[in-house]
């Protein structure tokens, strides 16, 4: 109404250089109106991604959701709440999000720190692979927030391009991780990591699977998961570096809930219950797997083909 178009190039335009005569905007000053609508934007696209304190709304979705939603949920949606920030609160708020950069660092290292310890905390394989997107999701929001702060700058660029690599990374082992999680509960009809152990006797491949995806998860070194949240950290470190070396406890409850999984499901005593009543994964799995785990490891070696996408694209926008 204000600027009279929807057209989003052109508001992107007109709108964070908007003045009007009196200064002021629906009978307050227009600098409120920006600031109100910035976190209106804000609030909302942190629900989607989602960040703390607003994420409590996801493990419940993953739970209650069959297999194929929760990776399209993990491995596209959530993306959108990222997207909005990058596409829309950046270039339109550049000034507000340039005054409140610290408070979404601050919010992105809390969800990195408390998405990890919830994970850890859960004992449904389901819910531990949910909050793990929360603690992933939060190295994103702190690769934009660094952005927001640092703009063109080298850091700033880095931070924001590990943060569009790790939407898609994220979107490779977490979709991954709730396929197998949804292989074995095909068998097992339970998601309890108490009720298993010892499975990888007897389902060798479904357990090598699972233990590459997890390590991709995890990130390490050579897998997908390692490239983009080390790009995220170069960047932020210079620019926010209490948030950056506090989100790194984020990382050991990581490591943590990641083994505790692994354990928990494939090692230790082996559960007779299961024995001659739980089959290996199938063809038809082996092909859904199969190509996400080619691109973990085809990025976590080459990189430069993606990141050289992703900065063309980061660079139009800034």
């Amino acid at each position: 109404m204000v600027t009279g178009t929807y057209d989003l190039p052109r508001l992107l335009q007109i709108w964070p250089g908007l003045t009007t005569p009196e200064n002021n905007l629906f009978g307050l000053p227009l600098a409120t109106v920006k600031t109100i609508a910035f976190w209106a934007f804000v609030i909302a696209f942190a629900v989607k991604v989602p960040v703390w304190p607003f994420h409590t709304w996801l493990p419940d979705a993953h739970t209650e959701a069959p297999t194929a939603g929760s990776m399209i949920l993990a491995g596209v949606l959530l993306k959108l709440g990222a997207f909005g920030f990058i596409r829309l609160v950046l270039p339109l708020f550049p000034l507000e999000s340039q005054v409140y950069a610290g408070w979404l660092a601050a919010l992105a290292c809390l969800a990195i720190i408390l998405g990890g310890l919830g994970a850890f905390g859960q004992d449904d394989f389901k819910r531990l692979v949910a909050y793990s997107s929360i603690n992933h999701m939060g190295f994103v929001v702190l690769g934009i927030a660094t952005a927001a702060l640092a703009g063109a700058s080298l850091d700033g660029t880095i931070a924001l391009n590990g943060a569009v690599l790790q939407m898609f990374n994220h979107g490779l082992y977490s979709a991954g991780m709730f396929f197998l999680v949804g292989v074995i509960y095909d068998r097992a009809h339970t998601r309890d990591l108490n009720a298993f152990g010892g499975l990888y006797a007897l389902l060798p491949v479904y357990g090598s699977i699972l233990i590459f995806v997890s390590m991709a998860s995890l990130g390490l070194p050579g897998l997908n998961g390692f490239v983009s949240e080390f790009m995220v950290v170069r960047g932020a470190w210079p620019v926010f570096t209490i948030a950056t070396a506090l989100s790194m406890i984020g990382l050991f409850f990581t490591g943590a809930y990641t083994l505790k999984a692994l354990w928990k499901v494939l090692h230790g005593p082996l559960n007779q219950r299961w024995k001659g009543q739980i089959g290996e994964i199938n063809g038809r799995e082996l092909v859904v797997i199969a190509p996400l785990m080619v691109l973990m490891l085809v990025i976590g070696f080459w990189p430069a083909w993606i990141v050289d996408v992703i900065n063309r694209t980061v660079g139009l926008w800034f």
